[in-house]
């Protein structure tokens, strides 16, 4: 098992919408999370210093081709439509790797 821990911004005038939403994820979506050996995985929205709201997301990956995983959750029509749904409430980080959208935190 391996735990990640990923940093996003969060458009403040989109909170309300964003908790909500969180507050009943689609069934198809938790389903396919959790086929692609994702565990414990939550979401704390909160409000630095710096006055922006950001998301800190936790998993636990458990299986053995993180990519190969992360792809096929990234292919599944529910998901694209979640996403479709929750993206335009974040805001990426400058500082995030090529290709991320989520800035994914080293563990410690």
């Amino acid at each position: 098992m391996k735990r990640y821990g990923q940093l996003i911004g969060l458009k403040p005038e989109h909170y309300d919408e964003y908790v909500k939403a969180h507050a009943d994820v689609w069934p198809g979506v938790l389903a396919k999370i959790s086929e692609c050996n994702i565990r414990n995985y939550s979401i704390y929205p909160t409000q630095f210093d710096d006055g922006h709201w950001y998301l800190f997301g936790y998993f636990e990956y458990t299986g053995g081709d993180f990519e190969a995983d992360m792809a096929r959750l990234s292919e599944d029509s529910d998901v694209k439509r979640w996403w479709k749904e929750t993206d335009p409430c974040q805001v990426g980080l400058k500082n995030r790797k090529q290709g991320e959208w989520w800035k994914t935190m080293e563990e410690v």
